[in-house]
């Protein structure tokens, strides 16, 4: 069976004309994108798309799925008016948590469907840099919050009154200024090939990042700027300036405002886990429909 969210993905370029474009209008990055759109011919088996410098087309695979898929998507958005109206998704407020990446990089996508779903339910968003969304889920100011932790790390406990359902795993790779000698290489750089280079490190007191700054401080990277606040696009317009390297997630040196070289590094055992925090035993059906779709979005956690 063909997930929605992929035939949607399809239909998006071909109105489009380019997956950059179509990634544009749905919220995602373009690799995201990309990787929905790789799958979705995975599962059929076949080319949907011809990729060329000015854009992509349709197979002639792709025409005849894009046609099916319209009526698919218009069936399911009529099925999922209709159950609201029983599920008591008719009205009533939807109170999302969220932290500046996610927020911007991960959401849009994600609330656009979760609107085209259930236009009735009112939406506010809210910034709560984690920790903050987990004590505002159980203090009941928010209905739902995306957070994040860092490997390695020593485990943070949830409050007894929310649980957390990861949402996406991605590696924490090494970013530096344009043309830099590190990022001139597709191998994985180890870790120990980081000794005596000038780091911008990135809030080392939060416990939140604790662990990866001793990891980097093992390695002898050598802080040269300190960030207080876990502010990406600060960190990464420093290292553009050629101020020193740092380690973000890989969604971030994707998306960096301000160009940087990018390399992987080895083992790729630093990772950010993005999870949505939500009260357990609480009944709260536009909650559940808007982690069932970010669950179709973005998949098991790992399957990055």
């Amino acid at each position: 069976m063909y997930d929605p969210t992929r035939l949607a993905a399809l239909v998006a370029v071909a109105e489009a004309g380019s997956i950059t474009r179509a990634a544009e209008r749905l919220g995602y990055t373009t690799p995201a994108l990309s990787q929905q759109l790789a799958k979705l011919e995975r599962e059929a088996g076949t080319a949907l798309l011809v990729r060329h410098h000015r854009g992509a087309r349709l197979t002639g695979a792709g025409e005849l799925l894009v046609a099916r898929a319209r009526r698919v998507l218009d069936e399911l958005a009529q099925a999922r008016h209709e159950l609201a109206r029983l599920t008591g998704l008719s009205g009533g407020i939807l109170r999302v948590g969220t932290f500046q990446t996610a927020g911007i990089h991960l959401l849009p996508p994600v609330l656009s469907a979760f609107r085209r779903a259930h236009p009735d339910v009112e939406l506010t968003v809210a910034d709560h840099e984690p920790p903050a969304g987990v004590a505002a889920v159980a203090a009941g100011d928010v209905d739902l919050a995306l957070t994040h932790s860092y490997q390695p790390a020593d485990p943070v406990p949830l409050p007894s009154s929310v649980r957390a359902e990861p949402v996406l795993v991605e590696e924490l790779v090494l970013v530096t200024a344009p043309g830099h000698a590190l990022a001139g290489d597709s191998a994985r750089l180890p870790l120990a090939e980081l000794a005596g280079q000038p780091l911008i490190s990135m809030a080392p007191h939060l416990p939140a990042r604790r662990g990866v700054e001793s990891a980097l401080a093992r390695a002898g990277a050598t802080p040269s700027v300190r960030v207080p606040t876990p502010g990406y696009a600060l960190v990464c317009a420093l290292v553009s300036a050629g101020l020193g390297v740092a380690v973000v997630p890989e969604m971030v040196a994707r998306t960096a405002a301000t160009p940087v070289g990018m390399r992987r590094l080895e083992p790729g055992e630093l990772r950010r886990t993005i999870a949505v925090v939500y009260r357990a035993e609480e009944t709260a059906p536009a909650a559940d429909a808007f982690r069932a779709l970010l669950r179709g979005a973005f998949g098991r956690a790992g399957q990055t």
